[in-house]
């Protein structure tokens, strides 16, 4: 049972760690994106009818990572260089992302497609216990939690973090100071498109192998919480996409031992937690403006 918990904690957090990771670095630099959901089915339904038309799985988790960015850059476009307003057009991008992907994933319901395999590691993988939770998994696990490590350590260490918690914090000072404001911007939004599209692209070719219409379920929603619940810290970070996914596996868990407890409200719990916990931190509000990006959600103008 401490095995199953641990594999499915894992298996739960992956889709919540990527999308979260790819967000994290696109508020960073000031941009608040709500289409992440938008972006998670585009790049589900993609990955899905690649693998499915080719027979790979690897072809279909490129062409995942392809629609994220192209979702992405269209949020972008109109975001950046238009400058419309953030919060309505990530809205847009989510509600654009679930018709279309519904739209063309009418075809795909109840076909099968390759899946991700998981990786064996002669030795490693049969150890009792640590064998599964450790080196039983696919690979975009593991791709994970290396991208979230390279983000925390590119944020802290390295000079692009710097010029991308510049851009965050004052755009005008950064662009003073003769960075391209608004080209860093846009290769953030790509890199969290990227990212979200991973996301789904886990979710319809490992998490559950099928297409299904708003197979999301809301978590890319849960992943944009999970920066602010975070406090944009990476650690934290993964924190939280594991307790939502120990939640998850607990919710299916007292289903399956037929619990007289509605199903709804049992699915319902790991979003309840999540809502919790997010009251519960931002009562901090010191803490929330100590590491709150100075400029999430303002547009930059040049001269403006």
């Amino acid at each position: 049972m401490l095995v199953a918990f641990l594999v499915s904690t894992i298996a739960a957090a992956t889709p919540l760690l990527l999308a979260a990771t790819g967000e994290l670095v696109v508020e960073k630099t000031g941009v608040l994106n709500l289409g992440v959901e938008g972006m998670m089915l585009g790049g589900a339904i993609a990955g899905f009818a690649a693998a499915h038309g080719t027979g790979l799985a690897s072809v279909g988790v490129l062409a995942a990572l392809a629609a994220g960015v192209a979702l992405s850059l269209l949020f972008a476009v109109i975001c950046l260089t238009l400058q419309t307003n953030q919060t309505a057009t990530g809205l847009a991008l989510t509600i654009f992302g679930r018709g279309f992907s519904a739209l063309l994933g009418a075809g795909y319901v109840g076909i099968p497609a390759p899946t991700l395999p998981k990786l064996h590691v002669p030795g490693l993988s049969d150890l009792p216990v640590l064998g599964p939770v450790l080196f039983g998994h696919d690979a975009l696990v593991y791709l994970a939690l290396a991208l979230l490590a390279a983000v925390a350590w590119c944020i802290r260490w390295t000079h692009l973090g710097l010029v991308m918690r510049a851009v965050g914090d004052s755009h005008e000072a950064a662009h003073a100071l003769g960075y391209p404001v608004v080209a860093i911007r846009y290769g953030a939004v790509a890199f969290g498109g990227a990212l979200a599209g991973l996301a789904g692209a886990y979710m319809s070719l490992a998490y559950t192998p099928m297409w299904a219409q708003d197979m999301t379920a809301g978590r890319g929603w849960v992943a944009v919480a999970l920066v602010t619940f975070s406090a944009w810290r990476p650690v934290w970070l993964l924190v939280g996409a594991w307790f939502f996914g120990a939640l998850m596996y607990l919710s299916l868990y007292v289903q399956a031992l037929g619990v007289a407890v509605p199903s709804a409200l049992l699915s319902a719990l790991p979003y309840v937690g999540t809502v919790v916990v997010l009251v519960l931190i931002s009562r901090d509000a010191r803490r929330i403006r100590l590491h709150r990006p100075a400029m999430l959600g303002r547009p930059f103008q040049v001269g403006g």
